[in-house]
């Protein structure tokens, strides 16, 4: 998987995330969605990479995403930021994965 970023969006992952102070993961979160296949794409801080994550391909600031989760998005996406609504975009050629995209803090202990 290989995702673009814009400029706005490494700007506002970096003012989030600080070089060494935690991970970030595009997760397809399904808690409280009723179903494992109903989800929502999401951006993760994490302490570190699970077993089963990898890296995302083409991105100033690494991606990691579980492996068993490829099958819900392209091979390529562009991250993007929206200031007007202070929401990260995910998207590809083909479709909108989510327009309203936030940034939420995982790690255990920050």
């Amino acid at each position: 998987m290989q995702i673009t970023m814009t400029d706005g969006a490494v700007e506002q992952i970096k003012n989030k995330l600080p070089a060494g102070d935690g991970e970030l993961k595009l997760a397809f979160d399904t808690e409280d969605c009723g179903c494992a296949v109903t989800g929502v794409p999401t951006l993760w801080i994490t302490d570190r990479p699970n077993k089963q994550d990898v890296r995302a391909e083409g991105t100033p600031i690494p991606v990691w995403y579980d492996k068993h989760h490829e099958l819900y998005f392209e091979d390529r996406m562009t991250l993007d930021y929206e200031p007007s609504r202070g929401d990260f975009v995910l998207k590809s050629r083909g479709q909108i994965y989510n327009a309203k995209m936030r940034l939420v803090d995982k790690r255990q202990q920050h």
